[in-house]
């Protein structure tokens, strides 16, 4: 069975092009052409990846991102924002509703099938050993983060940097060594990126966000995995 790629797109070209190039790919592709279709049309035929476009009628982009997030069926499901929004508050608030990938209109088609490719690569290689400490536990199998005893939602990106670190607990990382080691080949990923995903984190398992027990920044340097004592 083809994987499904969810597009919600409004503008009738654009969707029949990335449907065109997509399906010769080998994808079966859903368009939504509001945001209010995109969680029904999910859930009749799961899909792999969901390409969002922000500007569209109904809810925008962004809503459908959040609601993506906090549904369980869903929530670990990757999202490419595909958009003519590209401030960096724009790349910033994608990243922090859960986004893994950013592209700006107008895109070749190659660039397209590249970044589709890219992240689902990335997702095809879960990590799998299992992480405790007092506060939390990763659980690869399952990709759950389970925090003072409470199942916490996490996207795949936020579960994969999370264990990165926690695997190299004392070593202290670069925000490009984050980037090489978590997000490999995206290219829209930029050190700030690695801040906000950092951030996210550390108000999921910290018990205080603000003077992190397990999350550290070295100034100057990049981040590194305090283990406990």
């Amino acid at each position: 069975m083809k994987q499904t790629v969810l597009v919600l797109e409004d503008e009738a070209d654009i969707a029949n092009l990335i449907r065109h190039h997509l399906q010769n790919a080998g994808f079966f592709v859903e368009v939504a052409t509001t945001g209010s279709q995109v969680l029904p049309v999910a859930r009749q035929r799961p899909p792999v990846l969901f390409l969002l476009d922000i500007m569209v009628p109904g809810s925008n982009g962004f809503e459908v991102c959040r609601h993506i997030r906090e549904s369980p069926d869903l929530a670990k499901v990757p999202i490419i924002f595909l958009t003519a929004k590209t401030a960096e508050s724009d790349r910033v608030r994608g990243l922090d509703l859960g986004a893994d990938d950013y592209i700006s209109k107008p895109f070749s088609t190659r660039e397209l099938l590249a970044r589709v490719r890219a992240v689902l690569r990335r997702f095809e290689n879960p990590v799998t050993t299992n992480v405790s400490t007092p506060d939390f536990q990763l659980d690869s199998s399952a990709v759950t983060l389970t925090v003072r005893g409470n199942v916490v939602d996490a996207t795949a990106t936020e579960f994969r940097l999370l264990h990165f670190l926690a695997s190299h607990p004392g070593r202290v990382f670069t925000r490009d060594q984050v980037l090489d080691a978590v997000w490999r080949d995206m290219a829209f990923v930029t050190p700030r990126s690695v801040d906000v995903y950092i951030r996210r984190l550390r108000e999921k398992i910290e018990q205080d966000p603000e003077n992190p027990r397990y999350l550290k920044t070295v100034r100057g340097a990049g981040y590194k995995f305090e283990a406990p004592r």
